[in-house]
């Protein structure tokens, strides 16, 4: 029994990892927090000017700018910013925006080529006898970026429909999903959260895979990163509320083997055997349902 157990909770790796991850981090003060926040509402502004002038590249670029700066403070500290980047999620996936896309893919003049061996020289004029014409010279628009250049250039490619990409980092075993960096998860938690909440509202529970056709752009999830999620989705948490995690099972919907793990550190202890732990996960979802059930916004 024992033996089983661990291996469905995945052994005591990934608990390390997930502290580092998660609990391990370094706290914010309120100095740096409120920097992150003046930070972030600066880009949040960017990236409306940039919607509202239909910049596709600018505001692909904004938007992953902005949940990487979010994921600087603990998601209760951020939690006003964040739903207004769901809101902007929101019209970039938007057909309006996606055929906006297209249209500015298509206005791009195509780069002028030059075969090795030849150049392309500049009409000369006519010069004054036995002078030699001074030209400054010409900047060349395939010049590499140098450090120190602006963020968004001025000429590019139209941005691809999904702002921010996977951050190639190696699994823990072949086969398994990479796992994602800190912005990315964010706002994974971030949309999350409301699904969650309707959850709790049903009276029912959920499983990562039920999750996932809820979700349709949601990705296959390394198991620490789905562990990871659901600490954000409760640090989010107003104070008192009941957690959200309890209603992610397993296909049997029992409770979940991560679950324990994550519900201590988010200060609620669950016992150290398996009796007092699935206790603790049935009051816990049984306090989610009645909470949420009334709750009202």
């Amino acid at each position: 029994m024992t033996r089983n157990r661990v291996r469905l909770s995945g052994g005591t790796g990934w608990q390390t990892d997930f502290r580092r991850r998660t609990t391990g981090r370094a706290p914010r003060s309120a100095m740096e927090i409120a920097t992150v926040r003046r930070t972030l509402n600066h880009t949040l502004t960017e990236l409306k000017r940039a919607i509202d002038r239909h910049s596709v590249a600018a505001a692909a670029d904004l938007y992953a700018l902005a949940w990487q700066q979010a994921a600087g403070a603990p998601p209760s500290e951020t939690r006003q910013q964040r739903a207004l980047l769901q809101s902007y999620k929101e019209i970039l996936a938007s057909r309006r925006w996606q055929e906006a896309e297209r249209l500015q893919a298509s206005s791009v003049p195509p780069a002028v080529t030059s075969r090795p061996g030849l150049s392309v020289a500049a009409p000369s004029r006519p010069t004054s006898a036995g002078r030699t014409e001074k030209r400054k010279p010409a900047w060349s628009s395939q010049q590499q970026d140098r450090p120190g250049k602006p963020l968004f250039p001025r000429t590019r490619t139209a941005a691809q429909p999904t702002p921010i990409t996977v951050t190639a980092k190696q699994p823990s075993r072949p086969g398994q999903p990479v796992l994602l960096d800190t912005a990315q998860l964010y706002e994974i938690a971030t949309g999350l959260r409301p699904l969650l909440e309707e959850t709790a509202k049903a009276g029912a529970t959920t499983s990562w895979p039920l999750i996932r056709k809820r979700l349709p752009g949601l990705p296959r999830l390394h198991p620490d990163d789905e562990s990871v999620i659901l600490w954000l989705v409760d640090e989010d948490r107003q104070k008192g509320e009941p957690l959200l995690a309890a209603l992610v099972t397993t296909g049997n919907r029992q409770m979940h083997p991560r679950f324990p793990v994550i519900a201590e550190h988010l200060g609620l202890p669950c016992g150290t055997n398996t009796t007092q732990q699935r206790t603790a996960w049935s009051y816990e979802v049984l306090k989610v349902h009645q909470h949420w059930r009334h709750h009202r916004r």
